[in-house]
């Protein structure tokens, strides 16, 4: 759907931005399968009561009925049931009762969800893993997207596609259905990040050293759970009261792997929140293909975790975007939200770009991926179109003259625009380049939506020169710009280098 141009041309000097037709709409009728527990134990009671009473001809017709009208939205809708059946089956003796009446319990405790009924926006784009069968001069895609739905949820969704020799650019159809997974058991932790996460968080107490003196230095989750057990049965702790033990828990599921079938498509994957600290929604992601030294190509995403009150960053981990390895960041400069990972380390250390004042870009130097303690300042607001804050549009891209970065600026009326920074390729922390206007603007037929006056994008990739710029449209869209990289890196050269004041080192 194509309702404008989307973009402004701001003087006879700015760039020449390229918008193609394409466009990715929110779909309501994408759903996922939710665990529903209608209030408390007393309530589940009185369902299993309920549907126990049932004849074994109402059982039948009540399940034929739920099968009919919900197979065919789901890829495997009777694992679905069997598996909510599991998770209240102490309600009932799962012995005595037949498969049908399991199914339809599971029923009673199963919801759909519709993960982009309020808005599908904020997207990354990667080149991916496999570029088998693809044509000469193409390059196959993964976008990322946040996905929106009731309760203002956020999770990250998947969508596939093609940039050919001509810098065009076509999705795939999308799979017939949408699953989230449940996370894999016996995540393995190790103590000593576990340890120092802790120390960070304000959460490290003798009844918290106890506990992890008692366990290896790797552990599951299952060791954990059983020596908090211990724990307040010991000293007569109430679950739920006690939070220094409710803190090593909520850590603890923060961290989790999660694995998708297989034979699935990618973009019928959906992680959706699963942990307690995001319990209200996944923002953000911004996925980046890294390569390592010896040629080895990881895939990281750096996003915001929120629970309704508090944000934590988290790092996903994939090489198949099948295995999802899920892990908290640490740290005192990963603090705000926007990190973004470069897509290789400089000088022997990772880099990431991060916004630890809440209005400023700061560039992170780690030996370690998840620990992050040493940061500079590289941008701060000086555009009246960026006054209230500034901060990346996704990873960096590495090109001949630097590294290449989006950017987003806040102005008047909370109005977002993007721009561009160029860095050096060696020392990072120097810019050397900035585009003295806006890149990309709302402009007056697609500033109204969801959250009205926002273009964003969370990552883009060059393809043959061509720098390709997925961006969501005051939340409510997504569409496609490029733009030529030698253009927009020659008008970038005319812009003013932020200088950071002496004062802002490292911290």
């Amino acid at each position: 759907m194509d309702r404008g141009n989307g973009l402004a041309q701001l003087e006879s000097g700015a760039v020449k931005v390229k918008k193609k037709t394409v466009r990715l709409l929110a779909d309501p009728s994408r759903v996922i399968t939710r665990f529903f527990m209608p209030g408390g134990d007393g309530r589940a009671k009185a369902i299993v009561r309920r549907v126990l009473a049932l004849t074994d001809d109402q059982v039948r017709a009540k399940l034929r009925e739920v099968e009919r009208e919900f197979s065919s939205r789901h890829r495997s809708i009777r694992d679905v049931l069997a598996e909510h059946f599991r998770l209240v089956s102490g309600e009932v003796d799962s012995d005595t009762v037949s498969d049908d009446l399991r199914q339809l319990i599971g029923a009673y405790f199963t919801c759909e969800y519709s993960i982009e009924s309020v808005a599908l926006f904020n997207p990354s784009m990667v080149m991916h893993p496999s570029q088998e069968g693809v044509e000469e001069g193409a390059c196959r895609f993964v976008m990322s997207l946040r996905t929106c739905g009731e309760g203002h949820v956020s999770s990250i969704s998947f969508r596939t596609g093609l940039v050919d020799s001509s810098h065009e650019v076509r999705f795939d159809p999308v799979g017939r259905y949408a699953a989230a997974e449940r996370p894999v058991a016996d995540r393995l932790y190790r103590k000593r990040a576990f340890f120092l996460k802790l120390i960070e968080m304000g959460a490290y107490r003798p009844v918290v050293e106890s506990i992890l003196d008692r366990l290896d230095d790797q552990f599951t989750f299952e060791a954990l759970q059983r020596e908090v057990s211990a724990e307040r049965r010991s000293h007569g702790y109430v679950e739920g009261l006690d939070q220094p033990l409710e803190n090593i828990l909520w850590l603890a599921r923060s961290n989790y792997h999660l694995a998708f079938p297989p034979d699935s498509r990618l973009d019928e994957r959906v992680i959706f929140p699963v942990s307690e600290n995001e319990s209200r929604g996944i923002e953000d992601a911004r996925f980046v293909r890294f390569i390592y030294e010896d040629g080895q190509v990881v895939y990281y995403a750096t996003y915001t975790a929120y629970n309704g009150f508090n944000t934590l960053p988290q790092l996903i981990e994939t090489t198949d975007f099948i295995h999802f390895k899920v892990s908290t960041l640490s740290g005192k400069c990963v603090q705000n939200k926007g990190l973004a990972l470069f897509p290789r380390k400089i000088g022997g250390w990772y880099r990431m770009l991060g916004r630890i004042d809440g209005e400023s870009t700061f560039l992170l130097t780690s030996d370690n991926i998840h620990f992050w303690n040493e940061a500079k300042k590289i941008q701060e607001p000086v555009q009246p179109w960026e006054f209230i804050q500034v901060g990346n549009c996704g990873s960096p891209i590495e090109t001949q003259a630097g590294w290449l970065v989006l950017t987003h600026g806040v102005g008047p009326m909370r109005k977002y625009c993007v721009g561009a920074i160029l860095l050096d390729r060696e020392d990072p922390s120097r810019v050397v380049g900035r585009l003295p206007e806006p890149l990309i603007i709302p402009d007056e037929k697609e500033r109204d939506g969801y959250v009205p006056n926002v273009v964003y994008s969370c990552g883009g990739m060059v393809h043959r020169g061509e720098l390709i710029i997925p961006c969501a449209v005051s939340d409510t869209s997504t569409g496609i710009v490029t733009v030529s990289v030698n253009e927009l890196l020659s008008r970038m050269a005319e812009g003013t280098p932020f200088c950071p004041p002496a004062s802002g080192g490292k911290r």
